[in-house]
């Protein structure tokens, strides 16, 4: 799989929500496009990964 350009190897299936949090995500201030399609949050738990698939997430940061 594909995360933000990087090869990444999933050792298990994993929906979106558990790769997340294992990757220290905070999911309260991401955006994920999965496959070039923005993912709502509320779907992260239900869609399963799968090594083919390309994520690119991205974080808001705050500023002025």
């Amino acid at each position: 799989m594909k995360v933000n350009g990087n090869i990444i190897f999933l050792e298990e299936n994993q929906s979106l929500l558990d790769f997340l949090e294992t990757q220290n995500y905070d999911i309260r201030i991401i955006a994920v496009e999965l496959n070039g399609e923005i993912t709502p949050s509320s779907k992260y738990k239900d869609v399963m990964l799968k090594d083919e698939d390309t994520l690119e997430i991205v974080s808001f940061v705050g500023g002025g």
